[in-house]
């Protein structure tokens, strides 16, 4: 791809550090925060992130499809994460290191565990409340018991982000929105 053809759209509320690897089209939420050393590759299509997403350093986004990969809202994107699902609802984990297939959609409140690799043979949609852990990716139902103290947890850490990422990195200005 071009450098040419490389278009950002960042929210100017939206917390980017300089050092992270965007290519492609790519729209940014206000409020998302994005680490130093993430990249995002929009080698398909664009790529559509909410508000309130977290994306950690070392985590990669990927869209291979002609369709837009749409990203919900307060999505966590954990250190070295690999996702590449053509859609992702709102308020999901994607836990360090795990690896998810473009053959996977995540709809809301689905936790993908450490370490965990998600590669159906065939196209597939999780149910909401999802749960992908151990070794085998063996799957299990949360009840959403805890929902809102997690979301008050993610919150809080998304505020220390906004506050400490800038003193210690460069950041990418926002153009509107």
């Amino acid at each position: 791809m071009s450098k040419g053809r490389d278009k950002f759209n960042i929210h100017s509320k939206a917390v980017v550090c300089q050092d992270v690897d965007l290519k492609g089209d790519i729209t940014i939420g206000a409020g998302t925060i994005v680490h130093p050393k993430a990249t995002i590759f929009a080698a398909g299509g664009p790529i559509v992130i909410g508000q309130g997403c977290i994306i950690e350093e070392g985590a990669i986004i990927l869209n291979r499809h002609r369709e837009v990969m749409r990203i919900g809202d307060d999505n966590l994107f954990e250190i070295g994460c690999r996702v590449e699902c053509p859609s992702i609802g709102d308020f999901n984990t994607f836990c360090t290191r795990s690896r998810v297939h473009n053959t996977v959609r995540i709809p809301s409140y689905c936790v993908i565990g450490a370490g965990c690799l998600v590669v159906p043979l065939e196209d597939e949609i999780l149910d909401e409340y999802t749960v992908i852990y151990g070794p085998a990716a063996e799957k299990r139902v949360w009840s959403g018991r805890g929902r809102v103290q997690e979301a008050d947890l993610r919150r809080k850490h998304a505020d220390y982000l906004k506050e400490m990422l800038p003193k210690f990195n460069r950041l990418r200005r926002g153009d509107g929105a």
